[in-house]
């Protein structure tokens, strides 16, 4: 055994200068058998051989007081395992425990580069069995497990992450191992990567079972608050470490204890650390978690223990921690706030100390109006606002009179009024937590809303808005945090409020806000903040929005407020028409206030007739098409609806009638185009001129010829019919048939192809719906009677027949394109041919002028010429007028053409401008006259 032993073991010379350094090296490089070790502690023969046992361990220590091995970390394993196990009986195991667990704070030692991916796994399980330490109850073991674990992250971590963020005291700096101790390391053994155990660590169970291990340490709070630090550096370092924590049901087991007796006051915060690490990672399970009765029950301890006794900053942060704790379960709609009375004590405190009540948790409260305490009732209405949601909780409000105490909040300060409690930059960021609160709250209690003068409050707010001017800057807090001392933030939730309260179309609170001429002093504020030399930004943008959609709420439905809206109404839409589409996309909201405009065009004129003729006098019409123009296609619809209802007032067609747009295009045509894009977009078919193409579905969507018909309940309506609202097909067919189908101006003949069809379109879509509900009939097996078959059969062939006597109406007017196109096309070809024969007779009479002034001979003939036409020129008897007819040419232009009604180019006469052209002949007969003559009419005849 002996000599076999001594084979397995490398034989190092020592040297003489150093005899200790020697047996270092020495020890560093043999290597025990571990399976000896192991048989060793686990055989029964020798398993009580305590001395030679802690012999064998200790001379193991000694070896690996640089590091484990990778290699050998499964043999650790399993001594570890053991000794813990007699450990507990035998305290004499306890100090090998502890000095193995300080070696663990070392990088482990690979032999070769591979030995990190080699034994992965077997770290992992190293890792996960030294978490299982912990269940010794020997504290010091338990504590050099924790410190371990911490120091996995001190080679790769700060500070703060190594001791914790402890705002309540301030650890020594933990002193890091020096790389000098890697220096008597064997040339072949190398420390692994800081961070490779922290990878390894997160594949492990090590987070679960230090967390379960949480219950066995009442009695040692020094070891629970080191277990707290070491989970909150686990659950800050690594959303893997988070979610085995969750799995474990971490939030709860850590909500559960954080209330146990901590002689050092570190347990709750610790805790509340760790649960905002979870929530972090993980927010829906661990706020299900944490929304158990006995949670919510331990957080509204918590909470109210810091509110009693806090009075430290640190106490005082801690304190809004626990409650934005609470608002995030709040979200939950499972959660047990109201079961639990938390939420009854919470809505008591968020109207402290605008009333002032009689429950004992307000009676002895003192705030001191710090930042912290502001934070704290900017939370609790927030949780007004999330709670909300449930019936119960609004019962609670009515309760405690939560309305009034936000009305309370809203109020304008008074001129001459000294507030002791917040400052005036509190006050504000408050009044608008208030504002926001309200505009959620009041559709959801609009009772107490009205008993307690809302409309009033908030329209008293407003004017103190304008009267300091609130269109030069932003105001105070998170929600608008440039630019102190101004009230557009007030101004902004103050008419959102509003809106959020008029958009219900309750008459009497509808009426009580027009009671006190609002409708006027909102114009007034629109038109001033458009005047306003400041540049548009995306606060202003939601005001103007804000008032004409709530301008727009209270005027649809009475005609008194349009008739209040008048001519001021008019020119403010007016102006905001004018604007256009030109920042559509801009990304600020110009889009919503161009739907916002048209849609007071609806609701605030038309159906007035008064408030319609001004608009129509102001051109209103015209910048609606303008308007639909210019405009993407997601605006046509609500455009084209207001240009149809307008269309009731019979002044209306003569303005769209009357309009042109950039191009000279006029409305009817503009229409016409819309139809055809609208087709184009739905994909029906049409030939290439824009007629039907298939008589027995002339106006369907590829999709509704496809698609199975469906048997439609008759409270649901079919696809025929739905389809009348996603297009703007019928839009344009109401538009036109106001206008009338004759003599529009500005049709080409494709619009009148167009037109036909537009024509017929109501007859199409009824028998589109007869055609429907002959499917549906057929897939239901339903068979009508005989009579109502046949009326059946006779209304389908007579929509389909309307559509033969279209298509054959749009090919008659094709016909009659072409036939024009070709009279059209031989004029231009004889015009063309009349031009070349007037450049001809010009060449001949140059090259004759040239010719006489060059050639002597030819001066001569053409004098002779002269003289015998002066001669012939002499009155004659009518035989030698006869005899004697010289040839005449002209130069001809084309002034004007008519059509005679017969075929071919013998059909058109042409008026022509000529002058006498007399060209001498080949034998050098002929003069050139330039006496002109006047208009003549020929037939052209070839």
């Amino acid at each position: 055994m002996d000599s076999g032993r001594k084979a397995d073991i490398p034989v190092i010379r020592p040297r003489a200068s150093d005899k200790n350094q020697h047996i270092h090296e020495q020890v560093a490089v043999q290597s025990l058998d571990l399976s000896k070790v192991i048989r060793l502690l686990e055989d029964p023969l020798t398993a009580n051989l305590k001395e030679r046992h802690l012999f064998v361990l200790k001379k193991l220590l000694k070896r690996c007081q640089l590091g484990f091995l990778l290699r050998e970390l499964t043999g650790i394993t399993k001594i570890l395992n053991i000794c813990a196990e007699k450990g507990t009986d035998h305290p004499e195991y306890v100090p090998f425990l502890c000095q193995a667990l300080q070696i663990c704070r070392l990088p482990f030692l690979k032999e070769k580069t591979s030995d990190e991916l080699s034994y992965a796994q077997d770290v992992v399980e190293f890792i996960s069995h030294m978490g299982c330490l912990m269940r010794m109850s020997n504290a010091e073991v338990r504590q050099q497990t924790l410190e371990s674990v911490k120091c996995f992250y001190s080679c790769v971590a700060s500070k703060q992450l190594i001791d914790g963020t402890d705002r309540l005291s301030k650890p020594k700096p933990r002193t890091l191992p020096s790389g000098n101790q890697f220096s008597r390391l064997s040339p072949r053994l190398q420390p692994t990567s800081p961070g490779y155990r922290l990878q390894l660590l997160e594949r492990s169970d090590l987070a679960q079972t230090l967390l379960l291990s949480l219950a066995a340490l009442e009695n040692q709070p020094a070891i629970k608050l080191q277990l707290l630090q070491t989970l909150q550096i686990l659950s800050s370092s690594s959303d893997m470490n988070c979610a085995l924590i969750v799995n474990a049901q971490g939030a709860e087991t850590i909500c559960l204890h954080m209330n146990e007796p901590d002689p050092f006051g570190q347990v709750l915060f610790r805790s509340s650390e760790i649960l905002w690490n979870l929530l972090e990672t993980g927010s829906r399970e661990v706020t299900a978690q944490l929304s158990s009765m006995e949670c919510v029950i331990s957080l509204k301890e918590a909470f109210l223990h810091m509110l009693m006794i806090g009075s430290r900053d640190s106490d005082l942060q801690l304190r809004n921690d626990l409650l934005v704790i609470t608002t995030l379960i709040a979200e939950n709609p499972r959660s047990l706030l109201i079961e639990s009375l938390f939420a009854k004590q919470l809505v008591v405190l968020a109207t402290f100390p605008e009333l002032k009540g009689y429950s004992p948790l307000v009676c002895n409260l003192k705030l001191s109006y710090n930042n912290e305490d502001l934070k704290m009732k900017k939370l609790l209405l927030n949780l007004l606002v999330l709670m909300s949601k449930d019936f119960a909780a609004l019962q609670l409000y009515k309760e405690e009179q939560v309305m009034l105490a936000l009305l309370v909040l809203v109020q304008p300060p008074a001129p001459s009024s000294v507030s002791l409690e917040w400052t005036s930059a509190q006050r504000e960021e408050l009044q608008l937590q208030a504002l926001a609160t309200v505009c959620t709250l009041a559709p959801l209690m609009l009772d107490d809303y009205m008993s307690h003068q809302g409309n009033a409050t908030l329209l008293l707010l407003l004017d103190h808005c304008v009267a300091r001017d609130a269109f030069f800057g932003q105001g105070h807090g998170s929600h608008n945090t440039r630019d102190r001392g101004s009230t557009k933030a007030q101004m902004r939730h103050c008419i959102r409020a509003l809106r959020s309260v008029l958009s219900l179309g309750v008459e009497s609170v509808n009426q009580d806000f027009c009671d006190r001429g609002t409708i006027n002093q909102f114009l007034g504020i629109l038109m001033q903040m458009e005047a306003s030399p400041d540049e548009e930004d995306a606060a202003t943008l939601k005001i103007k929005l804000d008032i004409q959609l709530i301008l727009s709420a209270v005027c649809e439905n009475d005609m008194h407020r349009k008739e209040l809206f008048g001519s001021d109404g008019v020119e403010m839409t007016i102006h905001f028409l004018k604007k256009g589409c030109d920042k559509f996309y801009s990304g600020l909201g110009h889009n919503k206030l161009v739907l916002s405009t048209v849609d007071c065009v609806r609701s605030c004129i038309v159906g007035c007739y008064t408030t319609e003729d001004y608009f129509l006098a102001k051109n209103g019409a015209c910048l609606l098409l303008d308007l639909l123009s210019s405009s993407p296609r997601c605006v046509h619809c609500t455009v084209l609806a207001n240009l149809l209802e307008l269309c009731d007032n019979p002044n209306t067609a003569s303005h769209i009638l009357s309009w042109r747009d950039a191009g000279g295009q006029t409305a009817p045509r503009f229409l016409l185009q819309l139809w055809r894009d609208e087709e184009e977009e739905l994909k029906v078919s049409r030939n290439l001129h824009g007629a039907i193409a298939d008589p027995q579905r002339p106006i369907l969507r590829p999709y509704q010829q496809e698609d199975p018909q469906q048997s439609f309940p008759a409270n649901i309506q079919s696809t025929a019919v739905l389809e009348l609202s996603e297009n703007l097909r019928i839009k344009i067919f109401f538009i036109i048939s106001k206008l009338g189908f004759q003599e529009l101006p500005g049709l080409s003949k494709k619009d009148y192809v167009t037109l036909s069809i537009i024509r017929r379109y109501l007859d199409f879509k009824v028998g589109e719906v007869w055609n429907e509900i002959r499917r549906e009939l057929d897939q239901d097996c339903v068979r009508p009677t005989t009579p109502d078959e046949e009326a059946l059969s006779a209304i389908c062939k007579v929509s389909e027949g309307t559509a033969r006597r279209v298509a054959a109406e749009q090919s008659s007017i094709l016909q009659q394109w072409e036939k024009e196109d070709i009279v059209e096309e031989e004029l231009l070809y004889t015009e063309i041919k009349s031009r070349w024969k007037q450049r001809e007779l010009m060449a001949e009479s140059w090259d004759s002028y040239v010719s006489k002034t060059s050639n002597y001979e030819i001066l001569k003939e053409i004098k002779a010429k002269r003289e015998k036409n002066i001669v012939s020129s002499r009155p004659k008897s009518k035989h030698q007028e006869a005899a004697v007819h010289p040839k005449e040419h002209f130069v001809g232009q084309v002034m004007s053409v008519e059509r005679t009604g017969a075929q071919g180019p013998a059909g058109v006469k042409v008026t022509l401008a000529r002058a006498p052209l007399k060209v001498a002949d080949r034998d050098g007969a002929g003069a050139t006259s330039q006496d002109p003559e006047y208009f003549s009419t020929v037939s052209v005849n070839d």
